[in-house]
């Protein structure tokens, strides 16, 4: 790994920063106290909502932490006047998004309460975000759903920060390399949450690499540092993704469940409840590509959720709130990764701790020949 990121923390660990309320200050702060790299999930949040995050958590640790950004989505075409003043349809996308609506109507009714406005924003205050960093910076930002212009790098690196950008395939990982970031994130399809695909084609839906496969094809193909990320739950999948060629391992899914972390409690007992047992790529919830727990909401809409981010966020905002609020996990975005069912309750720190001893545990094996257990 690049020495300028090898640098900031001892343990070759980073918390996956998790959007929608799980990666808050205090669980960032344990784990890069315990000597991992923290992180922070500005996405869904304001500018200003983030500053104050940043702020907390630099009055809870004095150690290196990671703050990372939603990319702005690119524009569709919605419904427009034509030069002869004549309406002009709306695309095939917004007509899914208006039937997915109809058909979630049942929802709204249940739990009584509206669904969302699915055109309640494409660009999740990016620029106001990139400000921020810019007269605040941290010492890493990491960026989903696409990458940064080359300006934007290379303004964050003279600012001294580290830039990480996730990758789901070789293609993604060589574009990063061009546009000038200074490491990737290979996230295999195992992983938790929103697939960080840089284009998001609904022919490509489930057809992710493995995390090893992934990471091994870009170290042989691209020069930049590797973090792996993908249903890694254990000190010796961290050092099977670190002998295929990362340098350091980002998990997701392993803190959700520890104390410190901002998950609602119903979420954090579906990781190892047996009503919960297994999990799937949906577009249910959001009309991207994220893995979750299968549950009753997954199972009804899944199969009818168009292509279309982050309308469909926001369109079912309200009812996965309300789900959360009346206790009902079957319709809320359980995200989970398929190693879930692996999850420790332990306090973040003793967590990092536990990783790291089973690391070099398992490199130990490797290195006197016993494999890894």
């Amino acid at each position: 790994m690049s020495s300028a990121l090898t640098d900031l923390f001892p343990h070759p660990i980073v918390q996956a920063p998790m959007a929608g309320g799980v990666s808050v200050p205090r669980l960032a702060a344990a784990v890069s106290e315990a000597g991992g790299l923290g992180f922070l999930a500005a996405g869904y949040k304001t500018a200003d909502g983030m500053y104050q995050e940043i702020k907390q958590l630099r009055s809870l640790t004095t150690r290196p932490f990671g703050v990372n950004l939603f990319m702005p989505q690119p524009e569709y075409p919605g419904a427009s006047t034509g030069s002869t003043g004549a309406a002009v349809a709306a695309p095939p996308y917004r007509a899914a998004v208006d039937v997915y609506a109809h058909q979630l109507a049942g929802e709204a009714t249940w739990y009584e309460t509206e669904l969302g406005d699915p055109d309640s924003g494409r660009e999740d205050g990016y620029d106001a975000k990139l400000s921020v960093l810019l007269d605040n910076p941290v010492k890493v930002a990491s960026f989903h759903f696409g990458i940064p212009t080359p300006e934007v790098l290379d303004s964050l690196r003279r600012a001294g920060t580290f830039t990480l950008v996730t990758v789901t395939t070789v293609e993604e990982a060589l574009a990063v390399e061009r546009a000038g970031a200074d490491a990737v994130i290979a996230q295999g399809v195992e992983a938790g949450g929103h697939q960080g695909t840089h284009r998001d084609l609904p022919e490509n839906d489930g057809a992710g690499l493995g995390l090893l496969s992934l990471v091994a094809q870009i170290r042989e193909t691209v020069n930049l540092p590797i973090v792996a990320a993908g249903g890694l739950m254990r000190g010796s999948q961290i050092a099977a993704a670190l002998a295929a060629g990362a340098s350091a391992a980002q998990l997701g899914t392993a803190f959700v469940a520890a104390p410190e972390s901002g998950a609602h409690a119903l979420h954090k007992q579906a990781l190892t409840n047996p009503l919960f047992t297994r999990t799937e790529l949906t577009r249910a919830f959001s009309g991207r590509p994220a893995r979750g727990l299968v549950n009753r909401f997954m199972r009804e809409h899944g199969p009818y959720a168009p292509a279309a981010y982050p309308e469909i966020h926001h369109l079912t905002s309200p009812l996965r709130k309300k789900a959360a609020a009346s206790g009902d996990p079957q319709g809320m975005a359980l995200w989970a990764g398929q190693g879930h069912r692996m999850a420790r309750e332990l306090p973040a720190g003793q967590l990092v701790e536990v990783l790291v001893a089973e690391l070099a545990s398992a490199r130990t094996a490797l290195s006197t020949g016993g494999g890894l257990r």
